[in-house]
């Protein structure tokens, strides 16, 4: 006896248990990759308008502290990168591109919080981590379904 069905691409999902939760299981599974894109993007996107709130400047010195130089140059790019980096994530829209560099900021300040150790509530480096491996794997995987990519037929 299968436990699969046979679904678009000859992938295969499992057979629900209980087979009326099949529609919702069909709809869940198209909608849960959007859910991800707006959480992650959105929980930036507040972070990145905190950081709008602050002078360019003071955001510079502390790169400066952590040893990254140019400072105004990584400050820059962290400012674009968690406002309109993450509308575009949430959107879709460019995902692959903003994706990847938000990504690689995370692991940039992995690094420098490595010294820390894994502590989250002592500025530890696994939660920006994990953060920075799930706009990894949003890289790896594009705008998806219900994105601005896929709508406009093409991606960065």
């Amino acid at each position: 006896m299968t436990t699969t069905t046979s679904e678009q691409g000859g992938e295969t999902e499992p057979r629900p248990i209980i087979p009326a939760l099949a529609p919702f299981y069909k709809f869940a599974r198209e909608i849960s990759y959007p859910l991800i894109r707006a959480t992650v993007g959105g929980t930036l996107l507040v972070h990145g308008i905190n950081r709008a709130g602050i002078p360019l400047g003071h955001a510079a010195e502390e790169m400066a502290k952590g040893g990254l130089q140019p400072a105004i140059l990584f400050a820059t790019i962290a400012l674009v990168n968690e406002t309109v980096g993450a509308v575009c994530v949430v959107l879709g829209l460019f995902t692959r591109f903003f994706a990847a560099s938000i990504a690689i900021e995370l692991a940039v300040i992995s690094s420098m919080f490595f010294h820390n150790g894994y502590a989250w509530s002592k500025h530890g480096w696994e939660f920006v981590f994990l953060w920075g491996l799930i706009f990894f794997a949003i890289a790896l995987r594009g705008g998806g379904p219900y994105s601005l990519d896929r709508k406009i037929g093409w991606e960065l």
